[in-house]
């Protein structure tokens, strides 16, 4: 049974910093790409970021992209997520999420992901 275990949320002031960490186990085959989303209270699931094994490319939501980093290792099945200078509309739970098969393209749509962490709390004040 493939799981994903998030790690790394908590409360910091606008302004500050997190690195949230996603590993996986329970799984014998390598991932064709990883992701994060997050769902702000109140609000829908939103794509933030995410990676492609094959290709090594990224792609963020572009709220975030001058200020999130994913990076991770396919072999270690891991996958992080640097967050800098936050703001209050960052504030959600985070989800890590796992493609098991795909194409070279980074995978931006909840349903292209087959495993699902159970989230962690990113909370910002102002």
């Amino acid at each position: 049974q493939v799981q994903l275990v998030e790690s790394g949320g908590g409360l910091v002031q606008a302004g500050g910093s997190l690195r949230l960490s996603c590993a996986a186990s329970g799984h014998w085959f390598r991932f064709n790409g990883m992701g994060w989303f997050r769902q702000p209270l109140g609000k829908e699931l939103e794509f933030v970021a995410g990676i492609n094994w094959s290709t090594g490319s990224t792609a963020y939501v572009h709220s975030v992209e001058d200020r999130f980093t994913i990076s991770g290792d396919n072999e270690q099945s891991t996958v992080n997520l640097q967050m800098n200078s936050l703001n209050v509309e960052d504030a959600a739970i985070y989800y890590c999420a796992a493609q098991s098969a795909g194409g070279r393209f980074v995978a931006s749509i909840r349903d292209q992901y087959d495993y699902w962490g159970h989230g962690t709390q990113v909370t910002v004040s102002s």
